[in-house]
């Protein structure tokens, strides 16, 4: 392995370059722009020997796959996958520049640095760093830099797992998102699976009329924001996965809020005392519904006809698209009767065993970092590209390594949030960590 120290300083500047790229996904086909960091990596990679491969479903949006040969065709492969796209910002909630990838005592500052930029430019140094040195993998070595995951992967992994598989199948995967120390002892958060995703899309049917006289109308977006606030309050039931009760065991917590966080009766009126923690253990313990983009009206003084509410909607292991639908018209009631609900969109959750060579890899690579710590599965209550490899049986973990000024609340906090950062410590144990860990798979 070079020098440490050299892999680190690498990939704290590729990082803030593919920051300054500022691949912005919007959700539309022509945001992204995901080319630019590809021809980043291809200059990156220039020189090392690596089979490169790039992929360009619809203009701009473009993925990167790199590919070092095995010498044991029937060894199981190993792929790292990271996505090149980022969140839009609000550059008024921002500190400094989000796109400025400014280095400050430690930190590398801008929009995804932490999702996923740091751990895209960690396996792109590692790979290049064994494909120009002496290892050679019994199995191949595949790194992906893929575009479009912030919207459902379309152009990105979705499209590769319909098109171009070949590109990017592998016997284990790694992927965004984990290694937030939790408790005392510690444990490191690892990915393992993930809630499913079932998109909907409210319609709401009013009559148009004057705005001058709006008494007694039937006004779309008022009935909307009647039907915002009610799902806003709307509660799924409690589920207690052997996950949440996992990680609950390892907070050091009194023993009696331990109990009630655990307890589907009383986890509700438990969940504000875990502070920053308060919203991931209720979306781990909830099936949830989040209407986020309201549209209604085309003139300030015409009431609206028709009005939209698109829901965000993640479902914990078990529930079904029929349970989504019901969950609706129990919240909706009677705003029903001039209320469509549309889409049938449905991924189920999904999950990885631990049981793996890569996560025994992965155990012993967080103990060189943290002795005695052990791994902690976690069930994001977000997505990821894992989720096509899971559904194939192929094991895929989300993995890095953060230091200990980290804690799980503050990195769901960062995720799509303003002044996202990542500091320079925490890239060096991901570094080392993924170094060893594709030794010992591979090796």
């Amino acid at each position: 392995m070079t020098d440490p120290d050299v892999l680190t300083r690498q990939t704290v500047d590729l990082l803030r370059d593919l920051i300054r790229n500022a691949c912005v996904n919007d959700g539309t086909a022509d945001s992204g722009g995901e080319i630019r960091s590809v021809r980043t990596l291809e200059g990156f990679f220039a020189g090392s020997g690596l089979d490169l491969e790039v992929v360009e479903p619809h203009p701009g949006r473009a993925s990167l796959i790199a590919r070092i040969r095995g010498t044991d065709a029937t060894a199981p492969s190993l792929a790292l996958v990271g996505h090149i796209d980022v969140v839009p910002v609000d550059r008024d909630g921002w500190s400094r520049d989000p796109f400025g990838a400014e280095l400050i005592d430690g930190e590398i500052w801008g929009r995804g640095a932490l999702d996923m930029l740091y751990l895209t430019a960690s396996y792109a140094v590692v790979i290049r760093d064994l494909a120009t040195g002496p290892f050679r993998p019994r199995g191949d070595l595949i790194f992906a830099a893929v575009a479009d995951e912030e919207s459902g992967s379309r152009f990105g992994v979705g499209w590769m797992t319909e098109h171009r598989l070949d590109l990017i199948d592998a016997s284990f995967v790694l992927t965004e998102s984990g290694g937030a120390p939790v408790g005392v002892r510690p444990s490191i958060t690892t990915t393992v699976g993930e809630k499913g995703i079932a998109g909907r899309r409210l319609v709401v049917h009013g009559t148009p009329g004057h705005g001058s006289a709006p008494w007694g109308a039937r006004n779309a977006a008022v009935t909307a924001a009647v039907a915002v606030s009610r799902l806003a309050r709307f509660e799924a039931p409690v589920q207690i996965t052997d996950d949440w009760r996992h990680y609950v065991s390892v907070l050091g917590l009194p023993a009696e809020l331990a109990a009630r966080l655990t307890d589907p009766a009383r986890i509700d009126g438990a969940v504000h005392e875990l502070g920053t923690l308060a919203g991931f253990a209720h979306a781990s313990s909830h099936t949830t519904i989040s209407p986020n983009i309201v549209r209604a009206g085309e003139k300030e003084n015409v009431i609206p006809s028709l009005a939209t509410v698109d829901l965000d909607i993640r479902v914990l292991p078990g529930v079904d698209a029929g349970q989504v639908d019901a969950y609706l018209r129990h919240a909706l009631g009677e705003l029903m009767v001039d209320i469509d609900i549309v889409g049938d969109r449905f991924e189920a959750a999904t999950r990885s065993p631990v049981d793996t060579p890569l996560f025994a890899a992965l155990s012993s690579a967080v103990a060189r970092a943290y002795p005695n710590a052990d791994l902690l599965p976690v069930l994001s209550v977000g997505g990821s590209d894992a989720r096509f490899y899971r559904r194939r049986g192929i094991p895929a973990y989300g993995f890095g390594l953060l230091s200990p000024r980290w804690d799980y609340g503050t990195f769901r906090m960062l995720f799509h949030g303003n002044d996202e950062r990542i500091d320079v410590a925490s890239i060096a144990l991901t570094v080392a960590a993924l170094d060893f860990t594709v030794r010992e798979v591979l090796g």
